[in-house]
């Protein structure tokens, strides 16, 4: 029987749940909630996925329009935000779908404009209003925007 509620304690309740699962006791399971927690498992690895990217991305604008502040610290975020990405999308293939959605895109973008506008005192303006590297350019380890590169504004 259930004695932990899912309110009260999520984590004593989680804890039941996985010793109910494990014990057959199928018909004590708090079905519902159980569903819930399911789906926020692949909601979160999606939501990580686009805070990686955004991450990178901020850093790939740093790097282009902030040359004289190029450094290791931002060559190594690169480096280790294309990495973990790589590994997140072999551990986890069906994520590979949320690259295919232009509104992920949108919404990772819009978040690492944000976060160099913050991060360099650059006007947000100044960036471009949609990401001018296709994913393969922005997952390539030989690939370090140039400030003379041309970036395309689209409306």
């Amino acid at each position: 029987m259930t004695t932990n509620t899912y309110d009260g304690d999520i984590i004593a309740w989680a804890n039941e749940q996985a010793r109910l699962l494990r014990s057959g006791l199928f018909s004590h399971l708090d079905i519902e909630h159980l569903a819930d927690e399911i789906e926020d498992v692949g909601k979160s690895e999606q939501r990580e996925l686009a805070s990686r990217m955004a991450v990178l991305l901020a850093h790939l604008l740093k790097w282009q329009f902030q040359p004289e502040y190029r450094g290791n610290s931002w060559r190594f975020t690169v480096i280790d935000q294309r990495g973990s990405i790589a590994r997140r999308l072999t551990k986890t293939p069906s994520l590979k779908s949320s690259l295919n959605d232009s509104d992920w895109w949108a919404d990772a973008w819009q978040d690492a404009r944000l976060a160099a506008a913050r991060e360099t005192g650059i006007g947000y303006a100044t960036f471009p209003k949609s990401c001018p590297w296709a994913l393969p350019q922005i997952m390539d380890s030989d690939f370090w925007p140039d400030e003379s590169q041309p970036t395309v504004q689209q409306a």
